[in-house]
């Protein structure tokens, strides 16, 4: 892919309706949405205690979204299951813990590379190209390779912390906290090309701090999603992925 690509994750439109456990706002009305404004990608996080996307989601999905489909899951036994029925594009492996608001951080591949590679090996048995979700850690990205992994995704979210503190004075050298940890994302991201896998990027990313991330070379794919659904509440969710799809696209190397 020469263009980078934005995938809009759509859990948080399913976070509203579970709240009163009803039929809406329906994630699936929002995908077409998403689709609409620009979205390459429709991306869902199938957790273990069904917080928000539930299983029906995920099946109706697959029927009716004409972008790529991206499912985010974890290595547990019944989700692998359910992906290799489901049979999206891509699955995304990622840490989960169910007291955890948001995922926080990075798949460890290095002390799980055998359960790591057996779960790739399996999705891929079933047309399915994986990604991983890690730290944007040297050491991780070689693992990822190592496993089998056609993809990374580099967790952004200390970088967007970082962003976050500097903004309101907290960084320890104001200004200078987001750039430490964008280079620490671009020394990943040269890494994952060296080894010839895709290279994508999320967690944490907003409308103000998703440029630096997207100009980085050989970026291809940047899922977002929290960021879009707030936006949405007062522009439209059709509206919300075109203003963040047309940063990204604007986005070169600072």
């Amino acid at each position: 892919m020469s263009m980078r690509q934005l995938g809009v994750n759509i859990d948080h439109v399913a976070t509203v309706r579970q709240a009163r456990r009803t039929i809406e706002p329906d994630p699936v009305w929002a995908a077409v949405e998403a689709e609409l404004g620009g979205a390459d990608q429709i991306t869902v996080h199938l957790r273990e205690d069904r917080r928000h996307i539930q299983d029906r989601d995920l099946h109706l999905l697959k029927q009716t979204v004409t972008v790529r489909l991206n499912l985010e899951c974890s290595l547990q036994t019944e989700m692998l299951e359910i992906a290799c029925q489901v049979r999206p594009e891509q699955v995304c492996l990622v840490p989960e813990k169910r007291e955890e608001v948001t995922t926080e951080g990075g798949l460890d591949i290095v002390r799980q590379q055998q359960r790591v590679a057996a779960a790739v090996r399996q999705l891929n048995d079933h047309g399915i190209e994986v990604s991983l979700f890690i730290d944007p850690s040297l050491e991780q990205v070689q693992a990822s390779c190592d496993v089998g992994a056609q993809a990374v995704e580099l967790h952004t979210g200390t970088y967007a912390n970082a962003w976050l503190d500097d903004k309101v004075g907290l960084g320890a050298r104001q200004g200078q906290a987001a750039a430490t940890e964008l280079q620490v994302v671009r020394l990943a991201s040269q890494k994952v090309r060296e080894l010839g896998l895709r290279l994508n990027a999320g967690h944490g990313l907003n409308y103000r701090n998703v440029q630096p991330i997207a100009a980085i070379p050989g970026m291809e794919e940047l899922n977002i999603g929290h960021s879009i659904i707030s936006r949405a509440i007062f522009s439209g969710l059709r509206q919300a992925v075109a203003d963040m799809k047309s940063l990204i696209l604007a986005a070169t190397e600072a």
